[in-house]
């Protein structure tokens, strides 16, 4: 049969190819795409569980504007009272100028100080000032909720297998 364009098939069959082209694309678009090798890397795994919990600890925290890493700086600075800069950057593994920019931020929101060290000008120790010790408390908070939404999304078993695995890397 000829249509009224003059091609076999008609405008009809045109338009169904056309059709059955998009499905099969938004059907491909749908899938989800073969991770092949990747499905065997610790590494990518492990990235995509840091970025799930990265994003609901920012958002969790998000009411004091809170990083991960400043967190951190923060509990170890309240549990070591007068250590230096150097051997907190050491044991969270912060290079020097990311960790002096982080305080700064921290000094500028009155939560930390830093004071000469004893017996070395060029070393600072670090405390928490009372409105840290505040904003830390409040921080905390936010972050078991956190770790709650975590055992949630990963199941307190897995969580806790996790972190004796992970523990062991230091």
């Amino acid at each position: 049969m000829v249509s009224l364009d003059g091609r076999a098939g008609g405008i009809r069959g045109a338009e169904r190819r056309q059709a059955r082209r998009a499905q099969a694309l938004s059907a491909a678009r749908t899938e989800p795409l073969k991770l092949a090798e990747l499905n065997h890397h610790v590494g990518y795994f492990l990235r995509r569980l840091q970025v799930a919990l990265f994003k609901d600890f920012m958002r969790t925290l998000a009411p004091v504007d809170v990083r991960p890493a400043q967190y951190s700086v923060l509990i170890l600075i309240a549990a070591n009272p007068g250590r230096s800069q150097a051997a907190i950057g050491r044991a969270l593994g912060i290079e020097r100028a990311r960790l002096a920019r982080m305080l700064h931020e921290l000094e500028r929101r009155k939560w930390i100080e830093r004071r000469a060290a004893a017996g070395d000008g060029r070393s600072h120790a670090l405390f928490l000032t009372a409105a840290g010790d505040k904003a830390l408390a409040r921080i905390k908070a936010l972050s078991a909720r956190h770790e709650a939404q975590m055992v949630d999304l990963i199941g307190p078993k897995r969580r806790m297998l996790l972190l004796e695995l992970l523990r062991e890397f230091g």
